[in-house]
């Protein structure tokens, strides 16, 4: 079941929305203020989300930039382009005005869940059991979570892109320096060993080959 976040103060409009979006088969929950959502979404983390502007605490304006990889469709009474543009510049996935047809809107969320659904799956790397979201930063081994640090996340994922090359270690640094810019030469071996080990205890094999005087690749004689 898909789940959809309602950020709006007004009682009215997030009761009709929830009603409406609950007979479609949507899980709903909702918050009352930007500070709210927020934290909400460091618990929870919905399909997408539905943002109105004018909240108390944090507006919609001020918390949009902070919501991470969640479409957000903005609900608001503005009808100023300058104002929708700048917002879907900065991160809304739609801008809907108020007031709305209830199935036009429903037409804009399944064409966002639908987008998403795409850009997930398109996101996921995969290597003999092991599986990496680089959307969600999240690594599975044999149906168990690998906790990573961004540092690892970035080389595993760089190694994963490339599964079947030896990178040097010259080109992991900075390939992987946009995600983890402290990373350091002195430092990568320290974090390849980390990581090598957490993939070790979680799928019981070495899953990342060391070659001497070049760099590191996946070890394909475990796949």
């Amino acid at each position: 079941m898909k789940s959809i976040m309602i950020i709006d103060d007004d009682t009215s409009i997030g009761n009709m929305l929830e009603e409406l979006l609950s007979k479609e088969g949507y899980h709903v929950s909702r918050a009352y203020s930007g500070t709210e959502g927020l934290l909400m979404l460091s618990i929870h983390r919905p399909d997408l989300i539905l943002l109105d502007l004018m909240l108390p605490g944090q507006t919609g304006e001020e918390i949009l930039p902070q919501i991470p990889d969640i479409p957000v469709i903005v609900l608001s009474a503005k009808t100023d382009i300058d104002n929708k543009v700048d917002l879907l510049l900065n991160g809304a996935a739609d801008y809907v005005t108020k007031p709305f047809e209830t199935k036009e809107l429903l037409a804009r969320i399944a064409v966002q869940l639908r987008n998403a659904a795409a850009v997930s799956a398109s996101s996921i790397l995969r290597f003999d059991d092991l599986e990496l979201d680089t959307s969600t930063r999240l690594a599975t081994l044999c149906g168990q979570t690998v906790k990573l640090t961004r540092t690892e996340f970035a080389i595993l994922k760089l190694l994963m892109q490339n599964s079947s090359q030896v990178i040097a270690k010259s080109v992991i640094l900075d390939r992987i320096s946009e995600d983890t810019p402290d990373c350091t030469e002195s430092s990568l071996k320290v974090h390849i060993s980390h990581l090598r080990k957490k993939l070790l205890d979680a799928g019981g094999k070495d899953y990342i080959e060391s070659v001497w005087g070049i760099g590191f690749k996946l070890n394909v004689t475990n796949s």
